[in-house]
Parts: C-alpha cells; structure tokens; sequence
C-alpha cells in the first residue's frame, strides 16, 4: 500500500476522533447537520455514518469546514498532511459501477455523471472486505482524492450486486431523491446546464401561456401540455439545424439516422415527437442534456381544475387543489367551507407544497393567510418571521433543489427510456396502463 495512503487512513482517523471528542460549537453544528440529513433515506446505520462522513468533508461550524477546523488544531501537520486534507473537501457521494479490477483496488465509473475513478482502499480491512466484488456490480459510497491519480473509500459503502436496467433505473431515482444535493457534485458543469435549463424552460412557458400560473380542467391543461411539448420539440430541433418542414425520412437521412433505428424507437418509446428529438440531438452531439418530457400524471388529467405554476429556479407545479386554497383565503369565513382545515393541514404537511407554493401565497393574501394560520395553528403566527422556521419544522427546504423539470445528462435520460422499454416489454399487452418509472422523467 503507497505510504500516501497508509497516511490518508491515519489522519482520517484522526479527523474523526477529533470530530466526535469535539464540544460546543462543532459537536452542535454535528448534531445539527444529522438531523437534516436524517429526514431524507432509509435512516439506517449506513445511512447515518454517510451523513457523518458527509459532515467531516461538507459541513460547516460558522464560516469554516470541520477540515479546517481540524488543520488549526494541529500545528504539527507538515504541508503535504495539510493539502491532503484540504483535498478532501472535494470528496462526494455516488452511485459507481465497476469496471475495472485492479491489484489494490478499482476503476469505478459514477453513473449520475458517467465520470471515471480509481478508487482505492486506505486499509487492508477494507481491501479484504471488498475483495470478492466483481465488474459490474454497483456500489453506494463516498470518495476522497488521494493524489492526482487515484481516490480513496470514505466512510462506508452499501454493495448493490449487479443491476439489470430497470433496477439500476430505480435505484438511480432513489440517490436522487436521498442525495438531491449531491447529484452531480463531481461535474459543476452538468449542474449549471440543468439549472439554466429550469430557467430556459420557465421562459418558454411563460411565452407559451402569458403567464406564469394558469388553471383550467384537467384534460384541457393536458392538452395545453402537451402543444407546449410540440413547441419545444420544435424549437429544439430547429436549434439543431434541423429542418422542420420536411418529413421524417428527408430528416432522418440527412441526420444518418437509418430505418432501424427510427424503428427502435417506435418499439421502445412510441416514437413521440420529444423522443426523435432526442434521437436526432444526440446525433448531431450538440449537448450533454437532454430535457425531460413533460406529462400530466393520470390523476390530474381528470381532476375538475389544475393550477400550473412555473419558476426559473422552483421548476414546474401541477396543483389541483390550488384554487381551492385560493377560494379558502379569499372567504370571510373560511371555517364554514368543507374540508378547509384537512386542505390547511395537508399544504403545512404534504412535501410536494414547496416553499416557493407558501410564500407566493403569502404574496397574494398576506392578511389572510396570517389569520389562517393563527387559528389553525392556535397561537400568535406573524408571515414575516415565522413562516419560514414553519415549513423547515415540517422539512420543507427553503432554497430550491434542483426540480424535475431540469435537464438530464443524455446517458440517464437514454437508460430511463431503455428501462421504460424492457418494463414495458415483460408486461402482458393490453393490460392496464403503464406505471411511471422511478427516476429522471
């Protein structure tokens, strides 16, 4: 084992000594920073030594890192001790696949980003423990960068075994719901292209609708949907170089694209507009981002009345209960309307009512809302100093995570669609309606 890394195992186990004999201020920014993590995920042991690891690397005692906190408290460290150490404010959370076997350890590729890592053991524990994994096999685990070549376990790591598509796709839908904040946390230039595009696709909606929050009946908001999706598609196209005006074979053969695989397409996806989008996008190469298709789910195409609401940064909301909040705050006396409190209770409660859903709503009906909240909740509530600290006590992030709306690296988007297609395969034909994959849609 190279002495850099026998040394990277011993000031990690100094770093953690350090963190857990800790008090005052850092013990409390700990304990913190656990319990936030701790809403989201299964919350079992391995669950919480990832939140503990993730603290060590990523989390903050006032202005500084546990890292730096660390290095000022020994005075000893020569410098390479202290930029190996730094180094490891760089490390992150994955979902790796194996592809490589080496003597001390693997070639792991992270399937949120596609990127590629040697990952090494930094004890011969761990080298024994993991010695019978095997190419292909998927693993839950935190790396750290040892030197310029190669990176390090960090902390502990959950051994997925090998997954067929539809299972990987779930399992990538459950690292983004657990690890929303982390991504793409090794590629800053994925992350700034999905959120530009939030903001892109926010643009269009408003120039598609003149607004940005409109209401109609379930099925015609569906069909509104669905021309804007046209539009996109279009533009996307047109953007590509495309020529929209000539029909599908004249276009496919410019593009290269053969009857085989426009075929494939049929089969897999149905061949709708937005999947030959893709198909012709990733021909001509010119993005790493692929936009999610947009659908109203089942439930909301029949509802009586469906707010749509869109925002640069929020993403996009299908409500069907938003007027009816809205009617309740505009009452004189909303107590005497049917189902009011149970409506109240689910918007504080229900994670899909955003933070950004609450203060548009106190924007609108500022007065109202407050009185609302004062009876339902019982006691003194003011919308300016307690709504906030309201929706964090019932773990509604204040500061938007990157929505569903946003793009995706055209390798998920293209493993979610082939998932779609073997699930849809190994179902009986004809019977019932498909169920929404778990993931990046």
């Amino acid at each position: 084992m190279d002495v850099i890394l026998e040394r990277s195992h011993e000031l990690k186990q100094a770093l953690v000594d350090f963190v857990f004999d800790a008090e005052g201020e850092l013990a409390k920014a700990l304990e913190t920073y656990a319990a936030a993590q701790s809403r989201r995920g299964s919350g079992d042991s391995t669950q919480q030594d990832l939140i503990i690891d993730s603290f060590l690397t990523a989390g903050k005692v006032g202005e500084k890192s546990p890292l730096e906190l660390f290095i000022e408290s020994r005075p000893d460290l020569d410098q390479s001790d202290r930029n190996l150490i730094n180094s490891w404010h760089y490390s992150f959370i994955g979902l790796f696949a194996i592809t490589n076997i080496l003597p001390d350890g693997f070639e792991l590729t992270n399937w949120l980003t596609d990127k590629g890592y040697i990952v090494k053991p930094n004890n011969v524990q761990t080298l024994q423990a993991i010695s019978r994994l095997k190419v292909g096999e998927i693993l839950l685990t935190r790396i750290s960068p040892v030197t310029d070549n190669y990176w390090m376990f960090s902390g502990p790591y959950t051994i997925m075994g090998k997954l067929g598509k539809p299972k990987l796709a779930v399992a990538i839908g459950n690292f983004k719901e657990n690890y929303k904040s982390n991504l793409y946390s090794d590629a800053p230039d994925l992350l700034e292209e999905a959120w530009q595009s939030v903001a892109q696709y926010h643009q269009q909606f408003v120039d598609f609708f003149g607004t940005d929050e409109i209401t109609l009946p379930g099925y015609q908001l569906n069909k509104k949907i669905a021309e804007f999706q046209e539009l996109i598609t279009e533009k996307s196209l047109a953007a590509a170089g495309i020529d929209t005006s000539k029909s599908l074979a004249e276009v496919a053969e410019a593009a290269g694209i053969g009857d085989e695989e426009i075929k494939a397409a049929a089969e897999e996806f149905g061949a709708d507009s937005n999947a030959v989008s893709q198909m012709f996008n990733s021909k001509s190469g010119n993005s790493k981002m692929v936009m999610p298709k947009v659908d109203l789910p089942a439930e909301l195409k029949k509802a009586e009345q469906v707010t749509a609401l869109s925002h640069p940064r929020w993403g996009q909301m299908f409500l069907p209960t938003y007027s009816k909040v809205q009617a309740i705050l505009a009452a004189e006396d909303w107590q005497s309307i049917e189902g009011a409190e149970k409506l109240i209770r689910y918007y504080i409660e229900d994670k899909s009512i955003n933070a950004f859903i609450w203060h548009r709503l106190a924007q609108q009906y500022p007065t109202q809302l407050e009185n609302v909240l004062q009876k339902y909740l019982q006691r003194p509530f003011r919308l300016e100093s307690d709504l906030d600290a309201l929706l964090q006590q019932f773990n509604k992030p204040i500061e938007p995570e990157l929505p569903e709306i946003a793009s995706v690296p055209i390798h998920l988007h293209n493993l979610f669609q082939e998932a779609l297609g073997e699930v849809n395969k190994s179902k009986p034909k004809g019977k019932g309606q498909k169920k929404p994959a778990k993931g990046f849609q």
